[in-house]
């Protein structure tokens, strides 16, 4: 069958059919990279071309870190006021607008103190007063009322997030204030509090004891955020997204079940954001990467895992390419000079077992770009030819399905978005 007349056949299932899938998920599935996001290469990437590249990955939702040291090196006269000329917004208005204009949802984050406001210390150090970030974060909400998802800073629980990393003083001169003060500009903004790291370090308290420090502090906020990076980088056997761990001072996201109860304890049934997450490629990292066909199957596990879990509304990928420095972060889409990996279209095509049935493995997976239902074939590779599983398919309302096929170990499975002419990594059934 060509890919004409599969094509043709695609089109005709989607206007006949509104789904045929499970039950969708309530998860928004997104990326950070700063810097890429913000300049991208001195290879290519114009800004309309690296959002062209989001809506080619079927991006939901940008996580953006909004630098309170960048824009407002000095101290502003109005703090409160976004056109004080103290600020300087320029790093993040094109970026912002371009995101809005292509329907991509944008959590921002605050992070970084200026020097004026806690006594020219390293941005880490937190502002003596409790109003300076709650006044900046009023400018930044003026600025841009568009976004809704805000998070107040970045790993608190670790001294290069917060220097003390203290729970209390966290919850005092930056979270409270802040929320307020987002909530005042628009009641509907909703703001997460933690941002936390997964585990506890000589320089980090861990997610589990800052929890409860913000709890004993007061803590007000509207949704959880955390890293659930895995605990292994380099030692051991790797864990997995889909594994289930019981629960200990560390929470990855083979413990996301003990996150959330951590939460619930702590501050009743609020939702969750993972608003980092991430796999290191060896290349380049040789110490503490894995394969990236491994980063790729743990990527889509992990929106699997994500999918399933109550309460866990957003999934953040931490990179898109990566960086330059052999031992910083390798988790991109693309490597440093520019090469596409598989994760580039796990991304776009995440594609996972999650359990078999008389020998029978059921397969989950997603077709992300564009919105509504969307065409696919499910491709089986036989004999060294990929072949056709039924017949032209089509997912859910939000580009979900779940199939169960007839399969062995080692089989290798596929899919093929008809509209992206674009196929997934290949899956291999264990």
């Amino acid at each position: 069958m060509s890919r004409m007349v599969v094509l043709v056949a695609a089109l005709g299932a989607v206007a006949a059919l509104t789904s045929t899938a499970s039950a969708s998920s309530r998860a928004q599935y997104g990326v950070q990279d700063d810097a890429w996001l913000e300049v991208g290469t001195t290879k290519m990437w114009s800004l309309d071309e690296r959002l062209a590249m989001l809506d080619r990955l079927g991006v939901d939702v940008v996580r953006y870190t909004l630098r309170w040291d960048h824009v407002a090196p000095l101290r502003p006269q109005s703090p409160a006021n976004p056109d004080d000329p103290a600020y300087d917004w320029s790093s993040a208005d094109a970026l912002l607008a371009g995101l809005q204009a292509r329907g991509i949802d944008i959590v921002l984050t605050f992070w970084g103190t200026p020097g004026w406001a806690n006594g020219w210390q390293k941005p880490n150090w937190a502002p003596k007063s409790p109003s300076a970030l709650a006044l900046f974060a009023t400018a930044a909400a003026r600025r841009y009322p568009w976004v809704h998802k805000w998070e107040i800073w970045n790993e608190p629980n670790q001294v290069g997030g917060v220097y003390p990393n203290s729970p209390r003083l966290y919850v005092q001169r930056l979270l409270n204030p802040a929320v307020a003060a987002l909530h005042a500009v628009d009641p509907r903004n909703i703001v997460a509090g933690g941002a936390t790291s997964p585990r506890a370090t000589r320089t980090a308290l861990s997610a589990v004891e800052f929890m409860r420090g913000m709890r004993r502090a007061g803590a007000r906020f509207d949704v959880y955020s955390h890293h659930p990076y895995p605990r292994w980088f380099g030692r051991g056997r790797p864990e997995t997204p889909l594994q289930t761990l019981p629960c200990t001072r560390w929470l990855t996201m083979a413990s996301l079940q003990c996150l959330l109860r951590n939460v619930s304890q702590n501050f009743g049934p609020k939702h969750v954001w993972l608003t980092e997450y991430a796999y290191k490629t060896n290349p380049p990292d040789q110490t503490r990467g894995v394969s990236p066909a491994l980063q790729a199957r743990y990527l889509a596990e992990a929106a699997r895992r994500v999918y399933q879990a109550p309460r866990v509304d957003l999934l953040i990928n931490f990179l898109i390419r990566d960086e330059p420095i052999v031992g910083r972060w390798s988790s991109g889409f693309f490597t440093a000079r520019e090469v596409v990996k598989p994760s580039f279209f796990s991304f776009m095509l995440p594609l996972a077992e999650i359990g078999r049935s008389g020998g029978r493995p059921t397969l989950w997976g997603q077709v992300r770009p564009r919105s509504g239902p969307q065409p696919y074939l499910l491709q089986r590779l036989w004999r060294g030819r990929w072949l056709p599983i039924g017949h032209v398919a089509v997912t859910g309302s939000e580009g979900f399905f779940t199939r169960q096929v007839s399969a062995g170990p080692g089989s290798r499975f596929r899919i093929w978005s008809l509209l992206d002419d674009t196929f997934s990594p290949a899956l291999v059934i264990g």
